[in-house]
């Protein structure tokens, strides 16, 4: 059946209702499409938005920091040998004991060195034997010549006889020179015999530095047969202890002697230790580009030992009220570099150039402009374009803030 018919059929109140269900139905039509033109006409006017997070621009400590992973080795070390070769008879220290300046380590069998002592000594009783009867003889010779000259003067005497008495006085003259050599020969030779003796008894001695050292190394057991110079044990120092590092030329020229460092190692989680740059080489490795310093750390009670990894830390400026940004949000635009800093009650982010100076971990110093406060883009600003709009979290700037406040507490130190 046509439309028209059934119109036709319809009583008066039905075609009123059909009516007005008409008029209803265009009236919603217009409403809805009033409603999208108004929207698309308000987001042309606004343009493009990005979806960002904030930080806070703060004020605080700022460090230049040069970083550096380095070896500790001992302040001082060296081998304790014997001077003379024998049996070693007794080793009276071990690894890691304690050492005092002067003290005995080791004792060799000294039997062989004590006959040489007595021989030494038997020998220089016959030479100061021999000694005092050339000098008895010596003396009778020199009464004969002043005779020889007295009864020569007096024509008693010929001159054969005088020149026979002072050949006489001349030959024991000599021997008793001779005699008076052979006990300094034998003297000497006494003293090295001693000292021979003497080095049978292996002392531990050194002549700068504390009073303390420790046993790092044995290399013999007793029994063994040892020659001269054959090591036995290694002394070293521990206090101060040394780390070595290695610095490019980018930080070689900023490294100076007396430089305050702080030291760490992975062994002791959150303990730090404090040192001072004590040597720097004069010239960079031709083969790594790179210089040795040297640092003493100080290590009173003994923790860090030769051969640990350490991470050294060296100072070399610091700001104490520093303008600081999360370094994530510089960015560069053209030959500009800055920060986007957000309106956020306007919801737009402007770009603003920025000079920065000290660099640590994710801060950054902001050095100009002075007067640099508010929010900045730290997440979506590489969308971004000046005075575009922006669109922030749920949880609006705070998110941000907190976000950013623990960046930095984990930059901190």
């Amino acid at each position: 059946m046509k439309l028209s018919e059934k119109i036709k059929k319809m009583s008066l109140t039905q075609k009123i209702l059909w009516l007005i269900g008409i008029l209803v139905v265009i009236l919603l039509l217009w409403r809805i499409t009033q409603a999208i033109f108004k929207e698309a006409a308000t987001n042309n006017n606004r343009g493009p938005v990005v979806a960002v997070v904030l930080s806070p621009v703060e004020n605080g400590l700022i460090r230049d920091v040069g970083r550096f992973s380095g070896t500790l080795i001992p302040k001082s070390q060296f081998v304790v040998a014997p001077k003379v070769s024998g049996k070693l008879k007794k080793l009276y220290v071990n690894i890691g004991d304690k050492l005092s300046r002067g003290q005995v380590v080791a004792q060799l069998d000294d039997e062989e060195y004590q006959q040489q002592v007595a021989q030494a000594e038997a020998d220089l009783k016959v030479a100061k034997a021999n000694f005092e009867e050339a000098r008895s003889a010596l003396e009778l010779a020199k009464k004969d010549l002043e005779r020889a000259v007295a009864l020569h003067q007096k024509g008693i005497y010929s001159d054969a006889q005088y020149d026979a008495g002072q050949a006489q006085f001349q030959s024991q003259e000599a021997k008793f020179k001779v005699a008076e050599a052979q006990v300094a020969n034998r003297e000497a030779a006494l003293e090295t015999a001693r000292l021979h003796l003497s080095y049978t008894r292996i002392i531990a001695s050194w002549e700068t530095g504390g009073n303390t050292r420790y046993v790092g190394e044995r290399y013999v057991d007793e029994g063994a047969l040892l020659s001269a110079n054959t090591p036995i044990i290694s002394i070293v120092e521990l206090q101060p202890i040394t780390a070595v590092i290695y610095a490019t030329d980018k930080e070689y020229f900023r490294i100076k002697v007396g430089q305050e460092v702080t030291v760490a190692s992975s062994v002791f989680p959150g303990s730090l230790f404090q040192g001072q740059v004590t040597r720097v080489a004069p010239l960079l490795r031709e083969t790594t580009r790179q210089a040795r310093v040297e640092i003493d750390i100080n290590n009173e009670d003994n923790v860090l030992k030769p051969g640990m990894f350490v991470n050294v830390e060296v100072e070399f400026d610091r700001r104490e009220n520093a303008r600081i940004v999360p370094f994530s949000a510089i960015v560069s635009r053209g030959n500009s570099q800055g920060v986007f800093v957000a309106d956020v009650e306007n919801k737009k982010a402007y770009f603003k150039p920025v000079k920065t100076g000290i660099v640590e971990g994710e801060k950054a110093e902001v050095v100009e402009p002075a007067g640099l406060s508010g929010f900045v883009v730290t997440l979506g600003q590489h969308l971004l374009q000046d005075g575009m709009g922006i669109i922030l979290p749920e949880t609006g700037v705070e998110s941000g803030s907190s976000q950013a406040g623990n960046k930095f507490a984990g930059g901190r130190r």
